[in-house]
């Protein structure tokens, strides 16, 4: 089971602050435990929102909106994908997540579950979707 840990935006990762040194430690142990314990995929921050833009979807006709987006509260900042056998593992190493904006201040974190292949209805569109994942097996 694959599930993401998701760190959400806040006023500081929307400026470009960067996290102080000894928040930057914490992940780094936080991440080496899950690496040593098989479980980590990937684990990256993301830049703020003034640095990206959005596709917008209007019909067939597709526009682009450039950052920065006034709605910081859904969007993320950084993410952690990891693989566990269940629910209740993924959910031990959620709350050992260090609070991503350091100690003593109000954060959240959200975990998410990844949909497996196996989790939708066989088709040819999956059977395709089955062959990429093959692919990029053969190629790692």
């Amino acid at each position: 089971m694959r599930f993401m840990i998701i760190v959400k935006a806040t006023p500081e990762s929307e400026a470009g602050c960067m996290p102080e040194e000894t928040l930057l430690n914490a992940m780094a142990d936080y991440h080496g435990e899950l690496a040593r314990a098989g479980v980590l995929l990937d684990a990256n921050g993301l830049h703020p929102s003034s640095q990206g833009w959005r596709i917008r979807y209007q019909g067939k006709e597709r526009s682009v909106v450039d950052g920065p987006f006034t709605e910081s509260k859904g969007m993320i900042a950084g993410y952690t994908m990891i693989s566990v056998r269940t629910r209740e593992e993924a959910l031990e190493w959620a709350r050992r997540f260090p609070n991503p904006r350091g100690e003593n201040i109000d954060a959240e974190i959200e975990l998410r579950q990844v949909f497996e292949l196996d989790d939708f209805t066989p088709s040819d569109a999956l059977d395709r979707f089955r062959e990429l994942e093959a692919g990029q097996a053969a190629q790692s």
